[in-house]
């Protein structure tokens, strides 16, 4: 059962969501050789105030 956790800053819609859940399961499936309903996948939406790289805040850049 893979699971894979996406962490990205908030603001996609559920249709970018969608898009990327049915590629990244099915190359996931392909590349591990697993059944598609054995991938799990979560979302984890994270403000950029709460996201910081290099020292700065990137809802400072």
């Amino acid at each position: 059962m893979p699971l894979i956790h996406v962490s990205l800053y908030e603001g996609r819609t559920i249709e970018q969501k969608r898009e990327f859940v049915k590629a990244v399961t099915a190359e996931t499936a392909r590349t591990l050789k697993c059944a598609p309903e054995a991938v799990d996948i979560i979302f984890e939406d994270i403000k950029k105030s709460d996201w910081a790289s290099g020292g700065k805040l990137a809802s400072d850049a």
